[in-house]
């Protein structure tokens, strides 16, 4: 889908730190926490949210009151009089989300959208169903974050699988594996060392007072070495716990608007333009080679070439998935993903795209402008991707 009056204000893209799940978010619903984390992103930019006309609402996991969606969060973020879709499509839901939002502004329908995500894949809620022809009426379950991860009911396969599928026709080895994933680890660590003002605190309710978090949590101090040492998840495979992301918990969110408000709004800082937004599908269980088809329809939208990007940003569950992207693009390794990835802090499925792009603006804007995309694969084997250029 392309798109010719959408921008983000410079500024107006934010993330709460990830942390690893069961850990510092584990008991904070993440419709709790994406209400505290946009409320203190807007307030600190010093954004009305009287501007915002439509809510995006993007979220995967069930948490209580969720039933409600968007209408549970907008009133706690002075929106009273604001509603607006809750979409879910896995681990691209972001993309998803961002969609929705720029295609109310595109249209005109509203000049100025929020578009929001939030999960947490901790105590993720077990499903029952009752099953009145089993013996007994034993119910059947399912566990919401675990069971997926495990079984496609289109393949039968695991997410798992569809790294080891793509590794083993594409000949990686488990040594370009490893030297992928380390390579991430470290421009994690060069970027986590400077400003990241994309990330905002999040206080986390408790009886002794609040806790605040106020960087990812979890991330192991990843070296060569280690990697080396772990063994593969399966005996035959080149994919280790090191070489995988984990599941975690987060909200990141932005601000879309047409491009001269969104020039307004973010005071002589400049805008993030938003040129195309495109998904795509690939063959049954190679989950990991989606976001390059994702990226060509994106682009092709945008009128550019994968040759016009200065920096692209991925949702990577797995180190093979930056591999094929950059085998089949011709990008660079590392022009990707300069401040981190999914694969280093955590995934928390529907905000981990929109960390991603936020951090795409972000590097972005360090550099003084220029294109970038953000491509991510998702749950059976789609994805989805975003095309912008910094600009003032």
């Amino acid at each position: 889908m392309q798109l010719s009056n959408v921008a983000i204000p410079l500024g107006l893209a934010w993330s709460s730190p990830f942390c690893r799940w069961q850990g510092a978010l584990a008991e904070m619903s993440s419709v709790d926490l994406v209400v505290d984390v946009t409320n203190r992103a807007l307030a600190a930019r010093g954004f009305d949210v009287g501007e915002v006309g439509h809510v995006a609402f993007g979220t995967t996991v069930p948490q209580p009151t969720s039933f409600y969606g968007a209408t549970t969060v907008t009133p706690r973020l002075g929106l009273a009089a604001v509603t607006g879709p809750t979409i879910a499509q896995a681990c691209a839901t972001s993309a998803a989300v961002v969609q929705a939002a720029a295609v109310q502004v595109e249209l005109g329908a509203h000049r100025t959208v929020l578009a929001l995500t939030t999960d947490r894949t901790s105590n993720g809620p077990l499903m029952v169903w009752s099953a009145q022809a089993t013996p007994g009426a034993a119910p059947r379950t399912e566990h919401w974050v675990l069971d997926p991860m495990k079984h496609d009911p289109n393949t039968g396969g695991s997410m798992l699988d569809t790294a080891e599928n793509v590794a083993a026709e594409q000949g990686y080895t488990r040594a370009e594996i490893d030297e992928v994933t380390l390579l991430r680890h470290e421009q994690y660590r060069a970027a986590r060392s400077g400003p990241r003002d994309y990330l905002v605190e999040v206080h986390v309710p408790g009886r002794r007072g609040e806790v605040v978090v106020a960087d990812d949590t979890g991330v192991h101090d990843t070296t060569a070495e280690g990697l080396a040492k772990l063994s593969a998840v399966r005996p035959d495979g080149v994919v280790s716990y090191g070489s995988q992301t984990h599941p975690g918990d987060g909200t990141a969110g932005l601000v879309l608007s047409t491009v001269d408000r969104a020039r307004e709004l973010a005071g002589g800082a400049g805008v993030a333009r938003i040129h195309a937004v495109a998904f795509a599908r690939v063959g049954r269980a190679r989950m990991p080679e989606a976001p390059v088809p994702a990226a060509r329809a994106a682009l092709a939208d945008a009128g550019l070439d994968v040759r016009d990007l200065d920096v692209v940003t991925t949702h990577n569950p797995f180190a093979v998935n930056d591999i094929y992207f950059s085998r089949q693009t011709g990008f660079p390794l590392d022009r990707m993903n300069p401040y981190g990835c999914s694969l280093v802090y955590g995934h928390p499925q529907g905000p981990t795209g929109m960390r991603a792009v936020a951090e795409l603006v972000a590097a972005l804007r360090d550099r003084g402008g220029g294109r970038g995309l953000f491509t991510g694969c998702a749950a059976g084997d789609t994805a989805g991707a975003v095309v912008v250029e910094v600009t003032d």
